[in-house]
C-alpha cells in the first residue's frame, strides 16, 4: 500500500491529460521522479535494517571460493571489490544462481555468483540495454516524447517513442547525442525499485503506452522500475551501476515503426544508437559500418546487374541473368552434397488446402504470416515451409524400419506474408527458396544423422569461406513429449557435437517446444553474425500426422530431423555478396572471364577463346567495343571479372592469351588451352582464391599484346608471375 503522500502525488499525476502534449511533459517527469524517490526511500529503509540485522550469507564464486556477505545488504560490486579494486571498476552485471542481477542490487540469500565485464556477452547486452535508457532520457528531455520500448540489439540498441504527428529529422541526431553525452558525464547512478501494479500505474498515467503495458500484467504482479537521472522506466533489468561507464556515444539511424508492430496502431519514431566503454571501439565500429555500406548487397545487386525488386511484387526478387548464375552456383553446390550424402530430391505442391496447416498446427500459430485465398468455398494457402508436405509424402504408403533414414530434400518455393515495412533486400523477403531437408529416421539413428549433417555443414561453409559457431539449445519450459525422449535426444546431439572436434556452447532451455536443436551462427568478413543453418529434432509433427513405420515387433513413430545449410538461398546470397564485397570467387562468379581483343583483326580469335571457355563451363564475354585496350581492361576489373584475357595478333598467331586478374596483376602470356584448363580446375575445386599464380611451369615466353601502358608489368617480363 502506498503512503498517503505517495497517493496524493499519484492523484496529481492522474489529473494530467492522456493526450500527447510535449509542453506538459516537464510536470509529468517531475511527478514521476517524486514518486520514484518515495518508493526508493522505502527500499533504502529495508537495506538499512538489513545492515543492522547483519544476517550472514555465503556467496560461492565460479572457482569454488566462498565469500561472506550480509543478507539484503551486500552487493555483487562489494564482492568484486573484495577480490580486487580493478575488477570492481570493470564489472557491469552479475548472475545470481543463474539469474542476471544488477551489480548494485543487494544479494538476498546464500547464492552462486558470477561477475561479467565488457568482454562477456552478458556484459555487452547489459551495457547496451542500459544505454537504451540513456537514449530514452535524451529523447524525453530534448523532445518531450512518450517512450514505448527500448531493447538492446546484437550490436547497439534502439528506443521507440511517440511524437504525435512529428517526425525526427536527420539533423536532430547531434542534439540527441549531446543529451546522451551530458547524461554520461554526470555519471548518473542506475537505481532500482520494486512496486505494485497500482503504484506503477500512478507513475505512468500520462504515458498511454506504458499504461497499456502495465494493465496487461496480473493485478498482483510485482514490477521493477529503473531510474537514471530524470528518466524512469518499466524494466526487468539488469543495468549498469552508472552511466559513467559509457565513454563513447553515436546515434546511428532513425526510422518509422508502429506500436505493437501493428500498422493500424500509432506511428512511432525508432531511434538507433551505439555506445562503447572506449572511444577506440566506437571508431572501429564506425569503420566497419562504413565498410558494410560499401558492401551492401542491395547496392551490389544494382551495380552488378544481379537482381532487383519491383512494386508489382514486393519482397520478391527478380534475378537477372548474371544474378541467376550466382543463385544456380549455390544450388549446384548443395545438389552435389545431396548426391554425396544420399539425399533424395522431391517436389511437392506450392498450394495446399488449409486442412494441411490445421494438422501441422500452422493454421493456429502462423496464419497471419501466410498468404491464403478461397477456391470453390474452401481455404487454401501458399506454403511457408516444406515439412508438412514431406509428412504427407512419408504417409503416402506403409513404411518399414529398413527404409530409414529417408532424407527428403526440396527446392520448394516458399511464401511468407511479411509486413511491407519489414522487407529488406534479400535478407527479408516474401518469396524465397530454402535448401532445407527432412530426415525421417529411427530414434537410434538420430546421432549418426546429425553427425553427417554437421560434417556436410563444415564442408560447405569451408568452401564458402565462412566461420561459424554451434550451440545446443535444450529442453524449454512447456515442452511437449516424454522427458526420457528429450534426454535421449539431447544426449544424441551432444555426442554428435563432440564428434566434430569443435568448440560449442549450451543455450539452456532455448530449444523449440517440440524438440532440441543445434543453433549455428555464421560470421562474415566484417564479423557480423547471422543465423542460417539449423538442425532440429521434431517429435510432435510425426504425432500430428500420425506417421509410423513397421518394426519386427510392431510399429513406431519416426523422429524428424529438420535441417538446412544455406537456410534461405536468398539470404545466403546477400550474406555472400557482402562477405566477398562483390568479388565473387570464380566458381560462383557471375562474370568469370572477359576476353579483350586489341583490334578488329583478332575479333574472330577472341570469339574462339570465348567458345573454349564456355566449353569448359566458364561464363565468358568479349569486349568488342572501340575503346582502347587499357580502358577495356579497367572496365572489366571494375565489373569484377575474375580473369581478363588480352589477345592481339601475336597471341592469335601462337594460340596464346595474355592473362590479367581483377586485382590488376599481369600474369603474362600462356597457352590458351592451358589457361582454360587452369581456370576450369579453379572453378571445379571451388577455390576461394585464384590459383593461376601458382602455375609457373606453364609459363610461355614473349611479350605479346598485354603490355602495361597503365603502369602494370609488361606481359613478357620475368617479374609478371608472382
Amino acid at each position: 500500500m502506498a503512503a498517503p503522500a505517495v497517493d496524493a502525488a499519484a492523484e496529481a499525476v492522474g489529473d494530467l491529460s492522456l493526450e500527447y502534449n510535449p509542453s506538459n511533459r516537464t510536470a509529468f517527469y517531475a511527478k514521476r521522479i517524486e514518486l520514484f524517490e518515495k518508493f526508493h526511500a522505502r527500499q533504502d529503509q529495508i537495506v538499512e535494517e538489513a545492515r543492522k540485522a547483519a544476517v550472514p550469507i555465503k556467496v560461492v564464486l565460479p572457482d569454488g571460493a566462498a565469500k561472506p556477505a550480509i543478507k539484503n545488504a551486500t552487493t555483487p560490486l562489494d564482492i568484486a571489490a573484495e577480490i580486487s579494486k580493478s575488477l570492481a571498476k570493470k564489472v557491469l552485471v552479475a548472475k545470481v544462481d543463474g539469474e542476471l542481477w544488477d551489480a548494485f542490487r543487494p544479494l538476498e540469500g546464500d547464492c552462486a555468483l558470477q561477475l561479467f565485464t565488457w568482454d562477456d556477452l552478458e556484459g555487452k547486452e547489459t551495457f547496451w540495454h542500459s544505454s537504451a535508457h540513456v537514449l530514452g532520457e535524451a529523447l524525453e528531455m530534448e523532445f518531450g516524447v512518450d517512450l514505448t520500448i527500448g531493447p538492446a540489439l546484437e550490436e547497439g540498441f534502439y528506443y521507440d517513442c511517440y511524437m504525435g504527428d512529428r517526425t525526427l529529422a536527420e539533423g536532430e541526431r547531434p542534439a540527441i547525442e549531446k543529451r546522451m553525452e551530458a547524461a554520461v558525464k554526470e555519471g548518473q547512478r542506475f537505481q532500482r525499485v520494486v512496486v505494485s501494479r497500482d503504484e506503477a500505474l500512478s507513475m505512468f498515467t500520462e504515458n498511454k503506452f506504458k499504461v497499456e503495458i502495465i494493465k496487461g500484467l496480473p493485478e498482483d504482479a510485482t514490477i521493477s522500475l529503473y531510474r537514471c537521472g530524470p528518466m524512469v522506466d518499466l524494466c526487468h533489468g539488469p543495468h549498469l551501476p552508472t552511466t559513467g561507464l559509457i565513454k563513447a556515444v553515436a546515434v546511428t539511424n532513425a526510422s518509422r515503426a508502429f506500436w505493437r508492430a501493428d500498422v493500424n496502431k500509432e506511428a512511432l519514431q525508432r531511434v538507433y544508437a551505439i555506445t562503447f566503454p572506449d572511444k577506440a571501439l566506437l571508431k572501429d565500429y564506425q569503420h566497419r559500418m562504413e565498410e558494410a555500406k560499401k558492401r551492401d548487397h542491395r547496392n551490389l545487386g544494382v551495380q552488378q546487374e544481379l537482381f532487383f525488386f519491383h512494386p508489382l511484387s514486393p519482397g520478391s526478387a527478380f534475378f537477372q541473368p548474371a544474378g541467376a548464375r550466382v543463385y544456380n552456383a549455390l544450388v549446384a553446390m548443395i545438389r552435389e552434397k545431396y548426391w554425396e550424402y544420399e539425399y533424395e530430391e522431391v517436389v511437392t505442391p506450392n498450394v495446399f488446402n488449409f486442412d494441411l496447416w490445421k494438422t501441422s498446427g500452422h493454421a493456429d500459430h502462423y496464419r497471419e504470416n501466410m498468404f491464403s485465398f478461397d477456391v470453390e468455398k474452401q481455404e487454401f494457402g501458399l506454403k511457408p515451409m516444406n515439412c508438412p508436405g514431406h509428412c504427407v509424402m512419408f504417409a503416402n504408403r506403409a513404411r518399414s524400419y529398413r527404409e530409414l533414414p529417408l532424407r527428403y530434400a526440396e527446392w520448394g518455393v516458399l511464401h511468407r506474408n511479411e509486413y511491407s515495412g519489414a522487407l529488406s533486400g534479400l535478407t527479408r523477403v516474401r518469396r524465397f527458396v530454402q535448401d532445407d531437408a527432412h530426415i525421417f529416421c529411427r530414434p537410434d539413428q538420430v546421432m549418426s544423422e546429425v553427425q553427417l549433417f554437421l560434417r556436410m555443414l563444415g564442408e560447405v561453409y569451408g568452401m564458402l569461406g565462412l566461420d561459424y559457431t554451434m550451440a545446443l539449445s535444450t529442453r524449454p519450459e512447456g515442452f511437449l513429449g516424454e522427458l526420457a525422449t528429450w534426454d535421449k535426444a539431447e544426449a544424441a546431439l551432444t555426442e554428435a557435437l563432440n564428434s566434430t572436434g569443435l568448440e560449442w556452447t549450451v543455450n539452456e532451455a532455448d530449444g523449440a517446444f517440440y524438440g532440441p536443436k543445434i543453433d549455428i551462427t555464421v560470421y562474415d568478413a566484417l564479423r557480423r553474425k547471422f543465423q542460417c543453418a539449423t538442425v532440429q529434432l521434431d517429435f510432435q509433427m510425426p504425432i500430428r500426422f500420425d506417421l509410423s513405420y513397421a518394426t519386427e515387433t510392431g510399429t513406431e513413430r519416426p523422429v524428424i530431423v529438420h535441417r538446412a545449410v544455406l537456410g534461405s538461398v536468398e539470404r545466403m546470397y546477400a550474406i555472400l555478396a557482402e562477405h566477398y564485397a562483390g568479388k565473387w570467387p570464380l566458381w560462383a562468379s557471375p562474370r568469370m572471364v572477359m576476353v579483350v581483343p586489341i583490334s578488329e583483326k583478332v575479333y574472330g580469335y577472341a570469339d574462339k577463346i570465348r567458345t573454349a571457355c564456355r566449353g569448359a563451363g566458364l561464363y565468358a564475354d568479349v569486349d568488342s567495343s572501340d575503346r582502347k585496350m587499357q580502358k577495356k581492361v579497367r572496365e572489366a576489373q571494375l565489373a569484377q571479372y575474375n580473369y581478363i584475357l588480352v589477345v592481339g595478333e601475336a597471341e592469335a598467331a601462337e594460340g596464346t592469351v595474355n592473362v590479367r586478374t581483377r586485382d590488376n596483376v599481369v600474369h603474362g602470356m600462356y597457352s590458351a588451352a592451358d589457361v582454360v584448363a587452369i581456370m576450369k580446375e579453379e572453378k571445379d575445386a571451388r577455390a576461394l582464391e585464384s590459383i593461376f599464380s601458382n602455375k609457373k611451369e606453364l609459363r610461355r615466353g614473349g611479350g605479346g599484346s598485354g603490355g602495361g601502358e597503365d603502369g602494370a608489368a609488361a606481359g613478357g617480363a620475368d617479374g609478371a608471375v608472382n
